[in-house]
Formats: structure tokens, C-alpha cells, sequence
């Protein structure tokens, strides 16, 4: 009879990447959300971004009790160069068929990584994988946190593969379908051929680029399930960009702008041609050049926009 040791050999492997700073307060909950899966071949590569607190020690003592299984990363002289950076040192360091990138403060669901590895499996074609994720308030354990949570919506058909560039060109026009990172199930020498993370975006929105390279390369497959759970709190890198001014998720920021011009200027130097793509980039530009004109033409989706950007607002005041 053979062991699990040595069947669990055969499976894919897969390397979750965690970048952390400064997490000490939840990155040992994100740790044991990876050893409990259900799959059992995987490797979590914890990659310090320059901590000054306790997450390091965390870190560390992990990667000891788990030296088969468990890494610790950081950068030369122990630098804080940013979340791409960290991310790309992590695929750097990856050695499993697959990827998944899981921050600090989330955490998978027990199931996430075994039914993914079997739906890539059995979608050779496909490069990536996603589903639906838990938009998480209730970790506080509050009654009035647990009544915000919900599932985000796909708004696409679920058990479809997507060619390129379709699902960008949706992301675009209905920014609350775009995936979370933490979702997504990645074939690594996919990530590897598009150059992983985009260092010259560290902050804001480099996940949105990771995943517009994705879905510009390959045909990625989307499933139902939910994987994740994506913590809601006010230290998040979110958060504190919304309060700065610099982001918001439903009306026109700093943040998506920067993003815009650098997808247009990709899409360029990649010689992409695709009709409905180019048209929409421009659309969500153009809301930027020239937004009085935007009201004038457009004041039915100009206002519905000032509604959500309302309805945004008052949800990140949950947590002030």
C-alpha cells in the first residue's frame, strides 16, 4: 500500500507566496489557514517586506517548526521595497506547478487549494483559476461586523473558460467583478512568462495590473465556489489609501488613473488589437480628461456613479 507521503508526491505542488509588513496581528491566523488545506503538497513562502515588529519572529518560527514546508524570505538588508517586489521575490524563490498570492490579514478557506489544483487539472488550457471571495467583516466577532460580510459577485457565467482579452474588458467595465488576488490559482510558468509583478507599481492597484497581464495572455477558467476570506479592517493598505485620498473603489482616484495609463501603454507595446478593448480603455480614460464633459453627455451614469461612490464611502466608515 502506498503511504500519502509518497502519493501526495504526485500531486501538483503549490506555493503560496505571503508578502507581510508590519503584521503581526493577523499573519499567524493566514499561516494556519494554509496548513490546514485539505491538499497536502504545498510550500508557503512568507516574504518579509522590512517588518519592525513582532510578524518577523512569527515568521521566523514557522519556517523552523516547518522547514519542509515553510520559508522565510526577506530582502537584502532586510529592506521594505514594496508589495510587488516582495511578491516577484517569492515566485522567485516558488518552486510548485502552481501559485497563489495570500496577504497577511486573509485567509483560505480548508478546501480552496484542492478543488482548484483539480479544476486547473482538468483545464489544461487554462492558465488561472478563480471564484467567488468572503468579504470579511465579521472576523472581529461583532453581530454588526457579521451582518457586512458578503460574497462577491462574479458577473460572468461561472464553469466557463474566458479567451483573452474578454474578462479584462468586463474587469473594466464593472469594477466589482474584478477578482481578488488571494482567489486566483495560477499556473507558475504562466506568471513566470508575463514577468510576474510589475515593480515599477508597488502599491495601489499592482494587483489589477498582475491580473490584466493574465488576462491578456491566457485563458483563465471561472468557478463558483468561494476560496478566501478578504479581511475588512482600517489598518488595511486599502483603507488607509481611501482615507488619504488617494483611492476610492467606486468613483475616479489617483490610484485607477495611474492603472488606466499604464494598461493603455501595455496594451500598445504588446500590439493588442481587439476592438472592444481599445474602446473601453479609451471610455474610462476619457472619464478622467475631460469629466465635465463626461456629466454633460453622460449624466445618467454620472450620477449613479456619485450614488455608489456614496454608498462606498459610507461602508469604509464602518471601521472609523
Amino acid at each position: 500500500m502506498k503511504t500519502s507521503i509518497e502519493s501526495s508526491k504526485k500531486k501538483p505542488q503549490v506555493s503560496i507566496v505571503t508578502p507581510f509588513l508590519n503584521a503581526e496581528k493577523f499573519i499567524q491566523e493566514a499561516i494556519e489557514s494554509v496548513i490546514a488545506q485539505t491538499y497536502s503538497n504545498w510550500e508557503l513562502l512568507l516574504v518579509d517586506d522590512g517588518s519592525s515588529d513582532g510578524s518577523t519572529a512569527i515568521a521566523q518560527n514557522y519556517a523552523a517548526r516547518y522547514p519542509a514546508k515553510i520559508h522565510y524570505l526577506e530582502h537584502a538588508g532586510h529592506q521594505n521595497l514594496g508589495k510587488s517586489s516582495s511578491r516577484n521575490l517569492g515566485i522567485q524563490h516558488a518552486k510548485g506547478d502552481y501559485l497563489v498570492f495570500l496577504d497577511a490579514d486573509d485567509v483560505l478557506l480548508p478546501d480552496k487549494l484542492e478543488r482548484q489544483v483539480a479544476i486547473l487539472e482538468a483545464q489544461p488550457s487554462a492558465a488561472m483559476v478563480y471564484g467567488t471571495t468572503l468579504y470579511w467583516y465579521g472576523w472581529t466577532g461583532r453581530l454588526q461586523d457579521i451582518r457586512h460580510d458578503f460574497i462577491s459577485k462574479l458577473g460572468v457565467q461561472p464553469g466557463t473558460l474566458f479567451q483573452p482579452p474578454m474578462l479584462l474588458t468586463r474587469f473594466l467595465q464593472d469594477g466589482g467583478i474584478v477578482p481578488c488576488l488571494c482567489a486566483l490559482l495560477v499556473r507558475r510558468q504562466v506568471v513566470e512568462a508575463i514577468g510576474g509583478y510589475d515593480e515599477t507599481i508597488q502599491h495601489m492597484y499592482e494587483d489589477q495590473v498582475y491580473i490584466a497581464k493574465l488576462c491578456l495572455n491566457s485563458a483563465i477558467f471561472v468557478e463558483s465556489e468561494c476560496g478566501e476570506k478578504y479581511r475588512q479592517h482600517p489598518d488595511s493598505s486599502s483603507y488607509i489609501a481611501i482615507k488619504n485620498g488617494e483611492y476610492h473603489p467606486c468613483r475616479p482616484n489617483p490610484a485607477r488613473l495611474n492603472y488606466l495609463n499604464w494598461l493603455a501603454t501595455y496594451i500598445r507595446q504588446q500590439g493588442i488589437e481587439d476592438a472592444v478593448l481599445h474602446r473601453t480603455v479609451c471610455r474610462e480614460l476619457w472619464l478622467y480628461q475631460h469629466p465635465l464633459l463626461y456629466r454633460l453627455v453622460n449624466p445618467a451614469q454620472y450620477w449613479l456613479m456619485l450614488i455608489k461612490g456614496y454608498l462606498g464611502s459610507i461602508q469604509t466608515k464602518l471601521f472609523q
